[in-house]
């Protein structure tokens, strides 16, 4: 369980994350940061959530603290789809549903979790101890291919890799709409959304990171939707999910960015409500080429998508 302090801080018009770090000098600035975001600081009006919010000399917080996670994230021998394994690197086939590492909220069950018990010490610390191996993630609920690095200088070169865009990925995602033109690319800087800190979203020139995702229309269904495929030019966080929403064709599933297209679709068939009802966005890893760290040899993997985003296919067949 959280415990829980109460606190009064000095200090008018200082910031609040500024204000509660002084009264809890064992936490960093920015953990205080985030726990004023997740709704865990509250004053007598409730939950605060902003962090520049300024306080009032006296003024008491009660600050919920989350029980600490473990320092070195747990062996649990969960199955893996490997696709490709040596003393370096393996690839895995991830399935939807399952976080890559530990994080506030999915501390067990992850990718992390299940490669550490596969690996053994070979995984111990490369590229750190909270996500060791990672070099590149997928959401939760997108399926598809993800490389790992099983040493420090595999890590090392990956890293690279993806930093100057020479890993290719290919992903197949299933959106409301078919998009104009058939080819093209979708640029727009991606950082928070200033309406809800939960969620990215495109924002103006000067904020968030450059974002370009290349896509193609492989199929559409009736005008309602289309398949598409999505390469990556950057990898930012839901970078093809908030792009295609930017677009007005928000990816089919989607809880966070395809809520209003979902509602409505649900009204208008039988075949659209059963799309609709989709639980998951439709996105799928289905293809990753890189350069062999150690060897030299080109590796291409491809991922068939999952028997859930076929049969999603077979609905979109009856629209």
């Amino acid at each position: 369980m959280a415990s829980r302090r109460t606190l009064t801080v000095a200090g008018d018009g200082e910031r609040l994350d500024r204000a509660l770090q002084r009264q809890l000098p064992d936490l960093s600035r920015s953990r205080i940061k985030q726990l004023i975001l997740a709704g865990e600081v509250c004053d007598d009006g409730g939950a605060v959530r902003d962090p520049a919010r300024k306080v009032k000399d006296g003024q008491t917080f009660v600050v919920f603290l989350p029980d600490p996670e473990e320092a070195v994230p747990s062996a649990e021998a969960i199955p893996l789809a490997i696709r490709f394994e040596d003393a370096h690197l393996i690839v895995i086939d991830k399935p939807a549903g399952m976080v890559v590492h530990p994080a506030p909220g999915n501390p067990r069950g992850t990718l992390v979790n299940a490669l550490i018990a596969h690996c053994g010490d070979s995984l111990a610390g490369i590229g750190g101890v909270r996500r060791p191996g990672i070099v590149h993630r997928l959401d939760k609920d997108t399926s598809g291919l993800i490389v790992v690095a099983k040493s420090e200088p595999a890590h090392r070169a990956l890293a690279r890799d993806f930093a100057a865009r020479r890993i290719e990925r290919r992903y197949v995602a299933a959106v409301w709409g078919v998009p104009l033109p058939a080819n093209g690319e979708i640029a727009g800087n991606i950082g928070r959304s200033p309406a809800n800190r939960k969620k990215m979203a495109v924002v103006a020139a000067g904020r968030g990171k450059p974002a370009v995702t290349y896509y193609r229309v492989e199929r559409q269904f009736a005008g309602r939707a289309a398949l598409v495929e999505c390469r990556l030019a950057t990898g930012r966080t839901h970078q093809i999910r908030v792009h295609f929403a930017a677009r007005g064709h928000p990816l089919i599933g989607d809880p966070v960015y395809g809520g209003r297209a979902a509602r409505t679709a649900a009204r208008e068939s039988a075949a659209a409500a059963r799309i609709a009802a989709f639980p998951r966005q439709a996105l799928h890893a289905r293809s990753l080429g890189f350069i062999h760290p150690e060897t030299g040899e080109t590796l291409r993997f491809d991922s068939p998508p999952p028997a859930d985003f076929r049969t999603l296919i077979t609905n979109l067949e009856e629209l």
